[in-house]
């Protein structure tokens, strides 16, 4: 076998084209393999290894003190779906003050940092042992990066309560932001318990709610506060880079494909164009296996580099994802599991060398007299009756002999056939990825709602959250709330007012804040679409989006209490809203009542006739009060830019790959068929003529890819978007899915026909240009 190795290397050097192609189509689809299969094998991994190393609690639980004891709660927590529990512990939402704004901070009372549920993880400083000392909850891995933040001897301030700063802990539960003493907690007069429940089998929302069901059936109604589920902060942290997986994995897959297609396609064209050469290396001494064993060195060289290549790349750009999205959680250098490599570097070039085995084994079979004797060209007849019967047609005659091309090669015919379908699949699969993505963020944004965002600046209250979150310095609003309204409502051009403000409110049992907008006026007509449930319509009620509820392992119908100054309030969830924050609900003015009667709105959403100048309209409205100011809307988001952009570059790379397919067949074909052409171009046929010959043949098989791929790509869009839909924890409403209408469908087939031209074109221009003399000079 020692002589297989340099005949391999000279067939690499030989066929430098084909090996590029090869090598570059195997290094794409090998990175998009690596980072879906690593995302998907490893984004739960960091999370779920923290929560067994500290013994996360899977449910943390606070009660009302004033309806339950605490013997009460340890009682009813001796259940048989109980595996740990730790608590009752004091629980206070305190303002502690640092210099700086009061920050609201979920403190626990507690003796140590161990436990059998919730081990904390001192990292810095130690564990207070007396009044006046307070440990902050604060990750290790994001810590260097908090500017402004406490420091060990930092003293915070609430009420007439000093408390020093003598250590920082990390809890993967998220079970509060600070912890201080027994003894210190007694004196600062909590209100709330706080219970740590470790379940036998906590797997699923429906094993925790049993669970949940287990140790609070007893108790007195309305005790229990709130609770937080682990599998809720599980979704936060792997729900970005699930988010990517399904796209990525089809494109992975569809780019391993288009690279199996084309690698038998050109060990298969080697193998035909190759008879004399096999022949002279079996004449020479070479073994039908060793013949074998050159064809598919001569692939998988290029095909192992680009695999290795590929899996390299892979590795880094995951590790980025993984490192970003779940360092909250401890992963701090997260990477690729060892047997996704493993299995990539051994199953891709594997999976190579088993396209390129089928034409191997031709080229096994031949005898050295047979392979030197054979010509390359077709063998006669084949393809003649689909040729006399487009010869009988009244088709020009360089397009008919065209259209009758690919009959003489059925074999690869297919395969470029194949390589044009996926590559219409996947520029089917992105566009329509393309206009849900879109569609949805239109709708989540309320960008045909929403024409003007008003904003009234600072008021006597103070300043007032802008959209976003942010403090504008903006002219002080002159006139009163409802004078405002009535003045927006009353400037020409008006349709519809909404009237809105924020508060920063914390949800009972969680450390969570909540940003809690209050509407006015015409919120059903111009605010976000309820998918579930109704539109709230009297106080005490609340809409929120799929990702809370999912996050928080809630639905629609059930209570949850919001915190905010020491006021607790219990409202229910009436609606779930298509948009896609999880950090943000949504309610009315009459609830708003019952927490800070006296907020003013602070922002004014205005849905104008159409035709009417924004401009002028503004100009108007601040004539009446020239406190009120115009403020851009909202913007697509950075996720939906990243995710079209990514879906845009793999589909013009496999729209290349599939083009350089068709590419090298078309190479192929003109060097089989050179003879032909010169007898062609002898009887009088054009350089155009010829052209328009080698193209059509290929355009005809991009319009039936067309055809065929177009069908593939929708099912792959509504695989994919749902999927993409769930990893990203946001609902998806069915006519976001139906996102192909008949005249783009045609647009798609025009696609095919494009991909198979355009890899046409320079092979056949080539053709065109070889003279009848060189012709006969190479025969």
């Amino acid at each position: 076998m020692s002589a297989v190795w340099p005949v391999s290397r000279a067939a690499v050097r030989r066929r430098r084209l084909q090996t590029v192609v090869i090598g570059v189509v195997v290094a794409l689809s090998t990175t998009m393999i690596v980072v879906a299969l690593g995302l998907l094998a490893a984004s739960s991994g960091p999370f779920d290894q923290a929560y067994a190393r500290q013994s996360g609690a899977h449910l943390v639980a606070s009660y009302d003190q004033s309806k339950v004891s605490d013997s009460q709660l340890t009682d009813a927590a001796k259940q048989s779906q109980v595996e740990a529990v730790a608590g009752p512990f004091g629980l206070a939402t305190l303002d502690l003050n640092m210099g700086g704004p009061p920050l609201p901070l979920v403190v626990v009372g507690r003796a140590d940092a161990g436990g059998a549920v919730d081990r904390l993880n001192v990292w810095d400083g130690r564990w207070p042992d007396k009044p006046g000392e307070i440990v902050l909850n604060r990750n290790p891995v994001t810590s260097s990066n908090q500017r402004g933040a406490a420091t060990l001897g930092t003293q915070l301030t609430t009420g007439g309560t000093t408390l020093t700063v003598v250590g920082f802990a990390y809890s993967v539960s998220e079970s509060a932001d600070a912890w201080v003493t027994p003894d210190q907690m007694t004196s600062l007069k909590p209100i709330a318990s706080q219970m740590l429940y470790r379940f036998s089998e906590a797997a699923t929302n429906a094993q925790v709610s049993a669970g949940q069901s287990a140790v609070t059936t007893s108790l007195p109604s309305g005790a229990l506060l709130g609770t937080q589920s682990y599998l809720a902060l599980r979704a936060t942290a792997t729900g970005e880079p699930n988010t990517f997986v399904p796209f990525l994995m089809v494109f992975g897959w569809l780019g391993l494909a288009v690279a199996v297609l084309i690698v038998a396609n050109v060990v298969s064209g080697a193998v035909v164009a190759g008879f004399k050469h096999i022949g002279v290396l079996k004449a020479l001494g070479f073994t039908p296996t060793q013949v074998m064993a050159v064809y598919l060195a001569m692939i998988s060289i290029p095909a192992v580099v680009g695999c290795a290549l590929g899996t390299v790349l892979g590795n880094v750009l995951a590790e980025s994802l993984l490192t970003r999205a779940l360092e909250n959680y401890g992963a701090e250098g997260v990477g690729v599991p060892i047997w996704v490599d493993v299995a990539t570097l051994l199953g891709v070039p594997l999976l190579v060398a088993l396209s390129a085995l089928v034409p191997s084994l031709r080229a096994r079979s031949l005898s050295a007299a047979e392979a030197i004797s054979a010509g390359s060209a077709p063998r006669a007849g084949r393809g003649l009756r689909a040729q006399r019967w487009l010869s009988g047609t009244r088709l020009p005659r360089s397009i008919s002999l065209g259209l009758g091309l690919p009959f003489a090669r059925p074999a690869r015919t297919a395969l470029t056939l194949a390589a044009v379908v996926l590559g219409v699949t996947s520029v089917t699969l992105a566009v329509g990825l393309g206009k849900s993505l879109t569609t949805y963020q239109t709708a989540a944004s309320r960008a045909g709602a929403v024409d003007v965002t008003i904003f009234a600046g600072m008021t006597e209250t103070g300043p007032q959250l802008a959209p976003g979150g942010a403090e504008p310095d903006r002219p002080v609003a002159k006139l009163s709330d409802p004078a405002d309204e009535e003045l927006l409502r009353s400037t020409a051009g008006a349709v519809y007012v909404t009237a809105s403000t924020d508060q920063l409110m914390r949800l009972a049992g969680t450390k969570q804040d909540l940003r809690v907008s209050f509407l006015r006026g015409d919120s059903e007509q111009i605010g976000y679409r309820v998918l579930e449930g109704h539109w709230f319509d009297g106080p005490g009620q609340v809409a929120v989006s799929e990702r809370f509820l999912r996050q928080r392992g809630l639905s629609v119908g059930d209570t949850i209490t919001l915190e905010s100054k020491g006021k607790s309030t219990q409202v229910k969830i009436v609606a779930k809203a298509l948009y896609n924050s999880g950090e943000e609900v949504l309610s009315n003015w009459e609830t708003l009542a019952l927490i800070a009667p006296d907020q003013r709105a602070s922002t004014y959403e205005i849905q104008l006739k159409p035709g009417t100048d924004i401009d002028a309209y503004v100009k108007a409205v601040q004539a009446g009060d020239p406190g009120l100011q115009e403020v851009p809307g909202q913007d697509a988001g950075t996720f939906i830019a990243v995710v079209l952009a990514t879906v845009i570059l793999l589909t013009l790379m496999l729209g290349t790959v599939a083009a350089l397919g068709v590419f090298n067949t078309v190479v192929l074909n003109t060097r089989e068929r050179r003879r032909d052409l010169g007898m062609l171009k002898s009887i009088g046929m054009t350089p155009g003529q010829v052209t328009v010959m080698v193209v059509t043949s290929m355009a005809a098989l991009g319009a039936l890819g067309g055809v065929l791929g177009i069908p593939f790509g929708i099912i792959a869009h509504r695989l994919v978007v749902p999927a993409m839909a769930n990893g990203a924890q946001v609902a998806l409403p069915d006519f976001m899915l139906d996102v192909y209408p008949l005249p783009l469908l045609a647009v798609f087939v025009l696609a095919g026909v494009a991909i198979a031209a355009l890899g046409a074109f320079i092979p056949a221009r080539s053709a065109a240009r070889t003279t009848i003399a060189e012709v006969l000079h190479n025969e």
